[in-house]
């Protein structure tokens, strides 16, 4: 079954076949499950085995036994109890946390990196899971120093011992103790973890529950023996004969005078590491005991009703340890760190517990690093690295997760100590802790409607303070340790964000953009647009992506952080369609849009005729203040366009649960039809869908609607690449040549209009892009002889200035060009004149409206000339020119000339825009 698949459909497939039938639900299975997923049987562990039990014993380890004193002989009682305050507010926090999301969906394996993952996504999931294998890494070794603590205290003789003026020594204190020696030890105990994991994990589990019985019995027997054991004498460790410090303490049990005498603190040097003891060091050690709160959630997969028991077992374990933490903390004795066997009824029975509660932790973290690998491997967040780790035997023991977790123990016992790693230990797990307040937290804001936990007792205050005390606390602890493991994680999250592979988890980041966009477009209102603040909102009408990939990338450049949508209709209606086809489509358009790395919507249609479809368009594309302001069109002639979409090869990572499928690069084919060049006879006649005349409705439709329109010509074969190439030293140069007179009406000599403007903003946005600030921009001024021609420059100039435009601006004289226009007008007067004088009423009426559009009065070869004026004028040539596009005339009648003229005026002139402005885009003003 895909992570795609709805929550209802998992809890049917759930259930027994024979519930199946008794309900008639067919429950289909994915081919990506197997057969062991299908027939997983039941899940039976009640609150008190599947949660309370696991939870309590991973927090009673360590600290329970070997730094109780450690914590208040050097706090004392009023900050020993202070921390344990603040710890319990911090994962008291993340408890509720973890509740909530625990009981907003099924859990698998692989505990907060599961949940993280599945809630943030794989970015957070996978930096997080990392950290969390660490975390549990320097947690085994951190139990792993415990035991050997433990183990040296009872057996080892030190030197300090053999010199000891109280001449105290025992039987069977016979280990030699040093740092070779401790690490010869830990790797013993290691490796007896390790053939646990290997061999007999199952051993461990079965284990649980007697390994529990004997930590109640310890701790029932710790209690009782504060009210029978009388005062004695205790010899303290670290005390040698040319020491300072005392070799003995006196065991008072209840007396008022020891208890004033440990209510401050008394910080101290450690006698295992040397080091001056601190709030944030002690805090540190102390911590560790408050690390065990995921246990619980991990065995949701086999709990009988994982809502029900996760919330209130973790919750009964962090009250039952809290309130045991604190009555310890009233028995005080300072310095010595295994006291607790020295004032038992019988010693021996607290070193079993140590024993046994320190080797189950040790093992327990193991385990779970070695999953959290092999759950990291098998979603594939980072390729390969990590892909020797799925291996697994017949057994499905992930033994490659196992060895590579504990070799990477082992280089941590290297540290030699247990108050060396507390502080690393304890980073790691605040940090893991945040990012599971964060994820509850996230998903709280996101105010998704899928977020329905059955537990409600969180808010977002609660996820707040979490992550609050967490970030507070690691920088307390080590301002270094805490930046550097922050800086590690976000490094990892921007490889995952960059080189890993999609996944179908969803992402909440989408989720709480979605929010956010919402609620910022709600804000955006259209009343209070300002030409200060137009920026070009662009419509692309593509008809096949293979032949438009320069004009797409070209367009991307020029819309400087506006709304970018490209635009398809498909011809077809809907009522006589058995599905929607356009559904199908998106994902190659939007594989499009990654594989030019450009920044623009798809917004595809379906229609009768692509005028209607571009009107759809026009009318829905955008949503609130972000609508196109500008349609850009493609070129209505005969040429013959190049397929320039090669059919790319892209890694594909199938996410499945068979852990031995690998990820295969396929190639994916862009579901574009063939260009009309690859096309032979009567079917590339048929190949356009729109006729000239509709193409210039088109154009009409647009300008009615106040949207301004861009016609370019001879995109086909633009490369972004080598174009910008010119722009470098030693080059050719790089220039956009702007000709803001409308040479359709060169009676009309005014460059100032509307349209003009709108030509030289498009070309100033074009400039100010990063990749085309190279370019020169060269405007053209179109003048005759009689007109001045340094003043008619000079007062363009001031223009420029006033605008604040940087161009090179050229006079060109076109008297000649000029001229031929003028004949013609002249004869279309005698036209209208013998028309009046012989009464034909109609014939002179149309002569008068034809006048205004000037589509009668423009010969092929006034035409033709001004498209030699520019060329010659385009030396070097230009990258790209931005010309005049005058309005349709009124007349339909005349779309067919229309097209005609701007065939001629932009023929062989190379990448071309010609560009209709309809509403101000230019101000002066501040």
């Amino acid at each position: 079954m895909s992570e795609k698949t709805p929550l209802l459909h998992y809890r049917l497939s759930s259930n027994t076949a024979g519930s199946d039938r008794a309900v008639g639900v067919t429950v289909e299975t994915s081919p990506s499950v197997s057969r062991e997923a299908v027939e997983k049987p039941s899940k039976k562990l009640s609150t008190f085995f599947g949660v309370i039990m696991p939870t309590v014993l991973s927090m009673f380890s360590v600290v329970l036994f070997l730094r109780i004193g450690f914590v208040v002989g050097h706090a004392g009682l009023y900050q020993s109890m202070l921390m344990f305050f603040i710890a319990y507010l911090i994962i008291t926090m993340t408890v509720l946390s973890i509740c909530a999301v625990s009981t907003n969906g099924a859990l698998d394996a692989g505990g907060a990196y599961y949940m993280i993952s599945r809630a943030l996504g794989p970015e957070f999931g996978g930096s997080i899971g990392i950290m969390f294998f660490f975390a549990n890494i320097c947690g085994c070794a951190l139990y792993v120093l415990g035991l050997v603590e433990a183990v040296t205290v009872t057996f080892g003789v030190s030197e300090g011992l053999k010199k000891d003026a109280t001449g105290l020594t025992y039987s069977y204190h016979v280990l030699p103790v040093g740092y070779w020696w401790c690490l010869l030890y830990g790797s013993g105990i290691l490796l007896l973890c390790l053939v646990v994991c290997l061999v007999g994990a199952h051993i461990y589990a079965r284990a649980t529950f007697l390994i529990f019985l004997i930590v109640m019995t310890v701790l029932s027997s710790i209690f009782v023996s504060f009210f029978i054991v009388g005062p004695r004498t205790v010899v303290l460790p670290g005390a040698c004969a040319n020491s300072t410090l005392p070799a003995r303490a006196n065991y008072t049990g209840f007396k008022m005078e020891t208890l004033l005498g440990n209510l401050w603190a008394n910080y101290e040097v450690d006698y295992t590491t040397g080091s001056m003891m601190t709030f944030a060091t002690v805090f540190a050690v102390m911590f560790n005991g408050c690390t065990g709160i995921m246990a619980g959630s991990n065995m949701s997969g086999d709990l009988k009703n994982p809502s029900y028991s996760i919330p209130r077992g973790t919750l009964t374990a962090v009250v039952f340890t809290f309130i045991t933490y604190n009555l310890l903390a009233c028995l005080l004795l300072q310095r010595n760190y295994s006291f607790l066997s020295d004032i038992n009824i019988w010693g021996p029975l607290v070193t079993v517990g140590i024993y046994s509660s320190t080797l189950s932790a040790a093992m327990s973290n193991l385990i779970g690093a070695s999953r959290i690998l092999f759950a990291l491997s098998r979603d594939k967040l980072f390729s390969g690295v990590f892909a020797p780790a799925s291996r697994t035997s017949e057994g499905g023991n992930p033994w490659v997760s196992v060895l590579i977790s504990w070799s990477l123990v082992q280089v941590v016992l290297l540290s030699g100590k247990l108050n060396t790693i507390a502080s690393i230990v304890t980073i790691f797990f605040l940090l893991v802790y945040a990012a599971v307040d964060l994820a509850c937290l996230a998903l709280e804001w996101a105010s998704a409607p899928n977020f329905r936990p059955t537990f409600q007792y969180f808010t977002w205050y609660t996820c707040a303070l979490g992550i609050l005390g967490c970030l507070v606390m690691m920088f307390l602890i080590s301002a270094i340790y805490a930046s550097v493991s922050i800086a590690f994680m976000l490094v990892l999250l921007l490889l995952i964000h960059y080189l890993g592979p999609s996944s179908s988890w969803g992402y909440i980041s989408q989720a709480l953009i979605f929010h956010q966009v919402r609620k910022y477009l709600l804000m955006l209102d259209v009343r209070k647009d300002h030409v200060k603040f137009w920026r070009p909102q662009v419509l692309l009408m593509v008809a096949n992506p293979r032949s438009s990939t320069g004009l797409i990338t070209f367009v991307n450049d020029v819309k400087k952080s506006g709304l970018y949508v490209l635009g398809h209709v498909q011809l077809g209606e809907l009522e006589v369609l058995p599905a929607d086809p356009l559904q199908s489509c998106y994902d190659s358009w939007l594989s499009l849009v990654d594989h030019l790395n450009i920044k623009a919507f798809v917004s595809l249609t379906l229609a009768d005729s692509v005028r209607h479809g571009i009107q759809h368009l026009l009318f829905i594309s955008g949503l609130g203040g972000m609508r196109p302001n500008i349609l850009v069109l493609g070129f209505y002639d005969d040429c013959s366009p190049k397929n320039n979409l090669q059919d790319c090869v892209f890694p594909i990572s199938t996410l499945s649960l068979d852990r031995f499928s690998p990820a295969k690069a396929q190639k994916r084919i862009f579901h574009f039809p063939a260009v009309r060049s690859d096309k032979v006879g009567s079917e590339a006649a048929r190949a356009k869908d729109l006729s000239n005349e509709e193409y210039v409705y088109v154009i009409a439709d647009a300008v009615k609607m106040q949207k301004s329109v861009a016609l370019a010509r001879y995109f086909c074969s633009f490369s972004r690449s080598e174009v910008l190439a010119k722009g470098k030293p030693g080059q050719s140069g790089l220039f956009v040549d702007v000709w803001p007179l409308n040479l359709l009406r060169p009676d009309n000599a005014g460059y100032v209009d509307t349209c003009s403007l709108f030509l030289l903003q498009l070309a100033c946005v074009l400039h100010m892009s990063h990749a085309w600030h190279q370019a020169r921009l060269r405007l053209f001024l179109c003048v005759e002889t009689g007109c001045c021609l340094e003043e008619a420059k000079e007062k363009l100039q001031r223009m420029l200035k006033d605008l604040r435009f940087t161009a090179d601006v050229y006079t060109v004289p076109w008297d000649h060009v000029v001229v031929l226009h003028g004949q013609r007008q002249e004869m279309a007067g005698k036209c209208r004149f013998k028309a009046q004088t012989e009464g034909h009423k109609d014939r002179a009426i149309e002569c008068v409206q034809n006048f205004p559009s000037n589509t009668t009065l423009l010969s092929d070869e006034y035409l033709c000339a001004v498209n030699l004026l520019i060329r010659e004028h385009g030396d070097p040539p230009p990258a790209v020119r931005f010309l005049y596009l005058p309005r349709p005339p009124a007349d339909t009648r005349r779309y067919a000339s229309y097209l005609h003229q701007l065939d001629l005026l932009s023929r062989d002139l190379g990448p071309t825009l010609l560009i209709h402005g309809v509403t101000p885009v230019i101000t002066t003003a501040l």
